[in-house]
C-alpha cells in the first residue's frame, strides 16, 4: 500500500509581494497555520527590520519558527528542515493544513525535496582556514572565489553571509562538487509531502521596487532604527548583522553616514535581494505564478490562489 504523503501548501516570492497576506487569508480559508520559511524571521529581535508580521497582520492564524532563536545562535538549513518538519507534522496532527510561507528558497527547496543533509561533507580543519581567510581578505573576495567555482550558489547567496559562502566553499573542495549538484545528488528519493507551490510576483519589475521603496520607508517610520539601534547596542549579533535594514545602518549609529543615505542603502540592498530571489524561484518550474499587476484587487488574487490549489489536487487525501 502506498504511503499517503502530506499535504503542504507553499506560498513563495521575493520580498514585498504580498506573500505573509496571501498565505494568511489562505490559511483562513483551508483552516491552516502558517510556517514561516525565512532565514532572518526565525531569530528573535528586528521584528520591523525583518518585516515580521504583527499579531494584528496574523488575524488570529497561528504562525511558526518566527522569533523562535536567539540572536548570536548559529542555524543552519539542516536546523531549519528539522524544525520545519517537526512543526508541519505537528499542524497535521491537528488536522490543519500546513502552509510554507516565506522566500528563502534554500530553505524551501531543501525541505520539500528532502534533502538530506546527515550525510553532509564537513571538515573541521578546512572550515577554520577558510574562516580564517574570510577574516584576512575579507567578504567581497571570498565570494568572488565562490562565484568563480560555483556562480549558481553565488548568484543566491550574498557576499554578507559569510557563514553559507563558506560553507559552499567547503563543500566544493571537500567533494568537488557545486554546492547545488551536492544538494541535489543528496535529495530523498521520496519526499513527505505533496506540494502546491504558488509564487507572486510582477511582470514589471519597477512595480516590485516601488513596494520595496516604500516599505522601507514605513519601516523606518514605524520604529526600525529605533530597534536596530538596540540590536547594535547589545554586541550580541551573530548571523542577524546580515539582516538587510540592519548591517546597511551601522554607519549611522557610528556617525558616519546620515540616515536618509543609509535607507536608500537598504532599499539599494532589498532590491537586490528580490532579484536573487527571483533568480533561484525561476527555477522551479512546479511554483505556478501570480503576477500581481495583472490583477485588480487582493480578492482576486486569493481567487486564483483557490482554483490552482483545486488543480493541484493536494487536499484530495486518497490521492497519492
Amino acid at each position: 500500500m502506498t504511503e499517503k504523503k502530506q499535504p503542504l501548501l507553499v506560498v513563495a516570492g521575493p520580498t514585498a509581494s504580498g506573500k505573509t497576506a496571501a498565505g494568511i487569508a489562505l490559511a483562513k480559508e483551508y483552516g491552516g497555520e502558517i510556517v514561516s520559511a525565512d532565514s532572518m524571521q526565525i531569530y528573535k529581535g528586528l521584528d520591523i527590520a525583518t518585516a515580521k508580521p504583527t499579531p494584528n497582520e496574523m488575524d488570529g492564524i497561528p504562525h511558526h519558527l518566527i522569533s523562535e532563536i536567539d540572536m548570536g545562535v548559529s542555524f543552519s538549513v539542516a536546523d531549519y528542515i528539522a524544525l520545519a518538519r517537526q512543526k508541519i507534522a505537528d499542524i497535521a496532527e491537528r488536522g490543519k493544513l500546513p502552509i510554507l510561507v516565506g522566500g528563502t528558497g534554500l530553505y524551501i527547496n531543501s525541505l520539500i525535496d528532502n534533502v538530506n543533509f546527515d550525510t553532509a561533507e564537513t571538515d573541521g580543519s578546512v572550515r577554520a582556514r577558510l574562516e580564517k581567510e574570510a577574516e584576512v581578505l575579507g567578504k567581497e573576495e571570498m565570494h568572488e572565489m565562490l562565484r568563480i567555482v560555483d556562480p549558481e550558489t553565488a548568484a543566491a547567496v550574498p557576499s554578507q553571509n559569510i557563514v553559507r559562502v563558506i560553507r559552499a566553499l567547503e563543500v566544493y573542495e571537500l567533494t568537488g562538487m557545486t554546492f547545488g549538484d551536492y544538494k541535489r545528488m543528496n535529495m530523498g528519493k521520496n519526499s513527505p509531502y505533496k506540494v502546491c507551490m504558488i509564487g507572486l510576483n510582477f511582470r514589471e519589475r519597477s512595480k516590485l521596487y516601488y513596494r520595496i521603496d516604500r516599505r522601507v520607508t514605513l519601516m523606518a517610520e514605524n520604529g526600525m532604527v529605533e530597534e536596530c539601534r538596540l540590536v547594535y547596542e547589545n554586541e550580541k549579533l551573530g548571523t542577524v548583522c546580515q539582516a538587510i535594514g540592519y548591517k546597511e545602518l551601522i554607519p549611522y549609529f557610528d556617525k558616519k553616514a546620515d540616515l536618509e543615505s543609509c535607507l536608500d542603502k537598504i532599499r539599494q540592498s532589498s532590491r537586490r535581494y528580490a532579484k536573487r530571489q527571483l533568480t533561484w524561484f525561476r527555477r522551479d518550474e512546479r511554483i505556478n505564478w501570480i503576477f500581481l499587476d495583472e490583477i485588480y484587487n487582493f480578492d482576486e488574487i486569493i481567487e486564483i490562489c483557490k482554483k490552482i490549489v483545486a488543480k493541484s489536487k493536494i487536499l484530495c487525501y486518497n490521492d497519492n
